[in-house]
């Protein structure tokens, strides 16, 4: 039986709404046609690693173009701490959020520091945060993003 207009509409209609219900925001914005995927780890509090992590990525982005780079930067551990919303590297981040960089945040860092400090440290408001930040490298490389570690 031939496939009529009225059940391809309820077909993309239900895609449609799988698409938008059930997927987190970083699937549903990734780049289909990227020419790389990379992710970039950060677990580490020294300074001089927070600004050699953000021109690594500046400098993949004049490589690749932005359309033609998917590019994530997971923090955890230590590195966390370039997520905090009070971090130097604010304006730096916020213009690399905006050329399409997703900057994820591990959970698991963030309940230990919150401890750690006696309150929650406040982040990034773009950060996402993501269960633990290892998973989430290790889901990103079976999605075939290349990891790594300045």
């Amino acid at each position: 039986m031939p496939f009529s207009c009225h059940r391809m509409l309820i077909v993309l209609s239900l895609l449609g709404f799988l698409f938008t219900n059930f997927l987190t925001p970083a699937q549903a914005e990734q780049k289909v046609f990227a020419e790389k995927k990379i992710v970039l780890q950060i677990s580490d509090r020294d300074p001089f690693k927070q600004t050699l992590i953000l021109n690594v990525a500046n400098n993949l982005i004049r490589h690749y173009g932005v359309d033609e780079l998917e590019l994530e930067i997971v923090a955890f551990g230590p590195g966390l701490r370039l997520l905090f919303n009070d971090n130097a590297n604010k304006k730096r981040i916020q213009s690399l959020m905006d050329s399409g960089v997703q900057f994820s945040a591990c959970s698991n860092t963030f309940k230990a520091m919150t401890k750690k400090l006696g309150q929650p440290p406040e982040l990034n408001p773009h950060a996402v945060k993501v269960s633990a930040g290892v998973v989430r490298i290790l889901e990103l490389k079976e999605q075939g993003y290349e990891l790594i570690k300045p």
